[in-house]
């Protein structure tokens, strides 16, 4: 072997036909029987043939390329890019990925993407302000992932917040439990809408509508957490999974029992909830509903002329063993 990429060529010589017949295989393209097709693909595969992606984007004027940017401290934002990949195959398109992480800003995060030549951007829980997604807006399609106020330039998927926080309250309601805290989540994209969710539907139910400084990791509810423990409720609802499980954790250190004492219940549903030994309650907003919600609306502008779309998807409550009636 010496290392040399297998080209059209020597798959056509191993296959013993033209390197333009080879070509119309590669391509799916019509002009060769079954039998031909057969032949040149084993003869790829002997040969660790791959097409040379490169070279054909080259050749093209487009790249089907969608941009992605996401969190690397948003559990919850991989399972989206997990599902995004699916959603984009189905579409003949391709994904690219850009992590907003430590020293790594938002803003270059998406220069990156357009660096690659990508047609489309979906910004999941995108923090920039309006004015500087509309900018990114005028250049290519921009979906935002996860929020919605980012005016009317941009497409957005996103869940309904307050419909969240209603199953939520409607579900320890109906478990007796009238003490109910909200660990918030500070200025996490959703954080706003899901505390005054909250206060809505404690106010409307006519029970005090008890909010703690929080945010979105586990650090936030733990420290949540110890206040809580001051005056304990006996249910709380966290801005997200990664919060609850930092509520829960302060619970157990200082020998609280979930459910027995406190009920927790989280948000999002991720894989975090879903581990056989937490088990967490937790509000679905269904990742990959929201991640091919979001493909399919970068695909459908870049392939037409539709206008810009605020789609809102419904959450729905999963129960699990961390919520339980409230103690007498």
């Amino acid at each position: 072997m010496t290392g040399k990429r297998p080209t059209l060529m020597d798959v056509a010589e191993a296959a013993g036909v033209s390197r333009a017949l080879v070509s119309i295989v590669m391509r799916d393209a019509p002009g060769a029987s079954d039998a031909t097709r057969l032949k040149v693909r084993e003869a790829a595969r002997a040969l660790g043939y791959r097409p040379d992606s490169r070279a054909r984007l080259l050749r093209s004027s487009r790249t089907r390329l969608l941009g992605v940017s996401f969190s690397t401290a948003q559990a919850f934002h991989a399972e989206i890019v997990d599902a995004a990949y699916a959603g984009a195959t189905l579409r003949g398109y391709d994904i690219a990925l850009s992590a907003v992480a430590h020293g790594r800003s938002e803003e270059r995060a998406v220069e990156s993407l357009l660096d690659l030549g990508c047609e489309a951007l979906i910004m999941i829980s995108p923090t920039l302000a309006e004015q500087e997604l509309a900018a990114y807006a005028a250049r290519l399609p921009v979906v935002s992932l996860l929020r919605d106020d980012v005016g009317d330039s941009l497409d957005s998927v996103s869940s309904d917040d307050h419909a969240g926080i209603h199953l939520a309250i409607e579900h320890l309601t109906s478990l007796g439990h009238r003490r109910i805290a909200h660990v918030d989540g500070g200025v996490a994209v959703s954080g706003p809408q899901r505390r005054e969710a909250f206060e809505q539907e404690m106010t409307r139910r006519g029970l005090p509508a008890r909010i703690v400084p929080g945010g979105p990791t586990e650090e936030d509810g733990l420290r949540a957490g110890r206040e809580l423990q001051q005056d304990l409720p006996t249910a709380v609802v966290a801005f997200n999974d990664r919060c609850a499980l930092g509520v829960w954790e302060s619970f157990r250190a200082a020998g609280l029992r979930v459910p027995d004492d406190v009920s927790v219940l989280g948000y999002d549903d991720s894989q975090f909830a879903r581990l056989s030994y937490v088990q967490l309650s937790s509000i679905s907003q269904d990742a990959p509903l929201l991640a091919h919600a979001a493909v399919d609306r970068a695909v459908d502008r870049l392939e037409g002329t539709t206008p810009a779309t605020h789609l809102v998807r419904t959450p729905h409550l999963v129960t699990r063993r961390t919520t339980g009636p409230a103690p007498a």
